[in-house]
């Protein structure tokens, strides 16, 4: 099956609904309407069931923790020298006490979130505004911060007033009063409440619409057994439940900052002193996403320089072999809020002040998803992307340090952006004993890279002593597949016997999230979704997402060769080049009248009546190849309607254009890195514009033949090149290296 079939009644669809005059997005973020479409996808009767368990566990854990802390003479909390709070939250199954613990440059550049602000690289003009967050924590922040505007609501009641907390909603959503302190979804509201009672208030919040979640604490690392650390766990399965219930939310949390702690004397590989197996708890679920940070250098071009991990992120891997840490952001030395007044900021770091950036990441994410699409993605979609596009560091592949690299928004909305052209983000379900099938094009320019992603259900096995169990914790084994000529392309795996060896390329067996990565694609691939055994449930929801492709043979350079084809007394036929897979946008109107008329066709030519003769008219013409990837439109053409002997004003100027022999732009160097100049037969008075792959203006000015235009602060790929003046248009192509 061909993707371009398969998408081909859904672009026809919006585009028909333009016709029409109804706009296929909104402006809106997460309204109520929006949680209410969420809910229908659930069972909530199901959801309700499994709250219900919740209770029963939470009250009967809470007897418990309580008789074996005063038989046992355990401190129920206590804030450590170093700051860090500490709360006894529940008892192991061996009986051990698991207490939480808080785990304490600038995050949205580091993520490249700044770059979906206005005015940011991309300038889509997001900031989380409509969307909503949750953030549960060892208490509730300092919602009447001055940097809050009433965005912060306490969900739980309670009246715990917490410094973590309030630093870590500061990261989310800060508004900006100091600009240091601004949050990475400054716009958005949040929702703050303690962890007492996280896991039935997530579960409830999760069924009635919530998205994402922000957890920057985790099981104390140096109260527990070694065989906790990559265990799979009574809370990891619980954690799992809940994101299957619910498969929109996405539950995002810190990997922990125990990398020196030495608190693992028996670690899967290596040595305590390694650093490595000290992930434990809901932090070692499989569909949760868990964050490690980083080091990184970030040029102003949204470029990543240099990256390593922070040190004192705790490294993977599970004990079953899983890749955790899932992905990695900026924590070192966060200004962000205080809890000690309205007015009052501090300096932190920690995988606490990482995971926030990358929760509000996700959330712009989901915002410019739902405005492009009029739908959010379900969580294993928004994990799968940000796995996806993140910048690889070091050695090709995941680690168990960082997980698949350090988190890349730009890279994510461009995916986005590209969605039916470049790129493919679809959600789909593989039956029992059933296979998915689809031929891809490479587009030439980038890697082709493949993926696919599930919200896996809660495996029945939970590990209740066993030190380094290797028994896998995935129950539907999906697997992914690209093949060419009879070779095929495997995914990335890790092994955990072998934590420091680089990544590999076979069958993976144990994670929730598969990639496929070939260098110097070109050519037909097919993609293949396939499983091993049976699915637990007779089918699985996945998402697959394709990058580097030729999804159609459109392409959005401003239409040229204008010409009037025929005329008679009322009508005339326009016609320009024609382009395969293209519709084209036409708009014309009578020069005295302030309102465009427009039509939207695939062929290369429009047929428009009742012209009145010597009445002047004006028209443009734009392609689209996407609802998100168009030209501009042409320069306005005019013409006095004189029946047959109509000609266009500008026709002479618009045949040398068509023959190159008046315009005929030349960029160099191509590629560029600083600067390019122009050569052709330019006037003083042209106009250029950088249009991106995606669509998107980024440069806009006046140019001459002799001047130069700098490109050194936009970001690497492939851009088009418009120059417009009194003679017309012409484009080309160039490379930013």
């Amino acid at each position: 099956m061909d993707y371009k079939s398969i998408m081909g009644n859904k672009s026809i669809l919006c585009f028909s609904l333009l016709v029409f005059g109804f706009n296929c997005t909104h402006v809106f973020g997460q309204s109520e309407m929006q949680k209410e479409k969420i809910k229908t996808n659930y069972s909530q009767a199901k959801i309700k069931v499994f709250n219900s368990e919740l209770e029963k566990q939470y009250a009967n854990s809470k007897k418990r923790v309580l008789r074996l802390a005063k038989s046992n003479g355990w401190v129920l909390s206590e804030t450590l020298p170093n700051g860090t709070f500490i709360e006894l939250q529940d008892i192991g199954s061996d009986n051990t006490p698991l207490y939480y613990t808080t785990l304490n440059d600038n995050v949205s550049h580091i993520a490249r979130a700044d770059g979906l602000y206005s005015g940011g690289i991309l300038d889509l003009g997001l900031n989380g505004n409509g969307m909503q967050v949750g953030v549960w924590d060892s208490g509730m922040a300092l919602r009447t911060h001055q940097e809050f505007d009433n965005r912060v609501t306490v969900a739980d009641g309670t009246d715990k007033l917490d410094k973590h907390a309030t630093m870590v909603m500061g990261t989310l959503v800060a508004s900006g009063v100091k600009k240091k302190a601004k949050g990475v979804a400054f716009g958005a509201t949040a929702l703050t409440s303690d962890w007492t009672r996280d896991k039935i208030e997530v579960s409830e919040a999760a069924a009635n619409g919530l998205l994402l979640s922000n957890h920057s604490y985790g099981i104390k690392t140096d109260r527990v057994p070694d065989w906790y650390f990559g265990s799979y766990i009574k809370v990891s399965q619980d954690w799992d439940k809940i994101m299957y219930n619910s498969p929109y939310y996405l539950m995002v949390t810190a990997s922990g900052n125990a990398q020196n702690s030495r608190d693992n004397d028996a670690p899967i590989h290596g040595v305590n002193a390694d650093g490595y197996d000290l992930i434990l708890g809901f932090s070692a679920s499989k569909n949760v996403l868990t964050v490690a940070a980083a080091e990184t250098t970030i040029d102003n071009k949204g470029n990543l320089t240099k990256a390593k991990v922070a040190a004192y992120s705790s490294f993977g891997p599970m004990d079953d072999g899983r890749i955790k840490p899932d992905i990695s952001g900026g924590g070192t030395n966060v200004f962000t809020t205080s809890s000690s007044g309205v007015k009052n900021y501090e300096i932190s770091s920690g995988t606490s002040m990482a995971t926030p950036g990358v929760t509000g990441s996700m959330l712009l994410l989901q915002q410019y998803y739902e405005r492009l699409n009029n739908t959010f993605m379900k969580a294993s979609t928004l994990k799968g992307l940000v796995l996806h596009t993140a910048d690889d560091v070091q050695e090709a592949g995941p680690d168990y340090k960082m997980g698949w690299g350090v988190i890349n928004a730009i890279a994510a909305a461009k995916t986005i952006a590209n969605k039916e052209y470049t790129s493919i983000i679809s959600e789909e379900e593989l039956v029992n004993r059933g296979t998915y099938s689809i031929n891809v094009n490479s587009n030439g320019k980038e890697a082709l890279m493949v993926s696919i992603s599930w919200t896996d259900p809660a495996t029945g096995f939970v590990n209740r002593g066993i030190l380094n169990d290797i028994t896998a914790a995935l129950v539907n084994d999906l697997d992914v597949r690209v093949t060419k000529n009879g070779e095929t392309h495997y995914p990335w795996k890790l092994n955990a016997a072998n934590a420091s060896s680089a990544a590999t390329k076979g069958d993976n067996k144990v994670d929730p999230f598969e990639k496929i990565v070939i260098e110097n694609a070109s050519g037909a691939y097919t993609i293949t979704v396939s499983h091993k055994g049976d699915l637990s449930t007779g089918a699985q929801n996945y998402s697959l997402i394709v990058s580097g492709v030729a999804v159609t043979q459109c392409n959005v350079d401003v239409p040229s060769e204008i010409t009037i084809e025929k005329a008679d007394e009322s009508t005339l036929t326009l016609e320009w080049q024609e382009a395969p897979d293209t519709l084209f946008e036409v708009q014309y109107k009578n020069e005295n009248i302030e309102e465009w008329t427009t039509a939207y066709i695939y062929d290369h030519f429009i047929t428009i009546s009742e012209f009145i003769i010597g009445e002047t008219y004006e028209f443009r013409v734009k392609a689209i190849c996407t609802e998100n990837i168009t030209s501009e439109y042409t320069p306005k053409l005019s013409f006095s309607f004189e029946g047959k002997d109509t000609k266009l004003q500008d026709f002479v100027n618009y045949e040398a254009l068509s023959t190159n022999t008046e315009i005929s732009v030349i960029v160099y160097p191509n590629p560029a890195v600083e600067e390019i100049s122009l050569e052709g037969n330019i006037s003083s008075k042209a106009v250029y514009s950088i249009i991106t792959t995606a669509g998107i203006t980024v440069k806009k000015g006046n140019v001459a033949a002799a001047d130069k235009i700098r490109v050194d602060d936009m970001s690497q790929g492939l851009y088009v090149l418009t120059i417009e003046d009194l003679s017309g248009v012409a484009s080309t192509m160039f490379y930013k290296d």
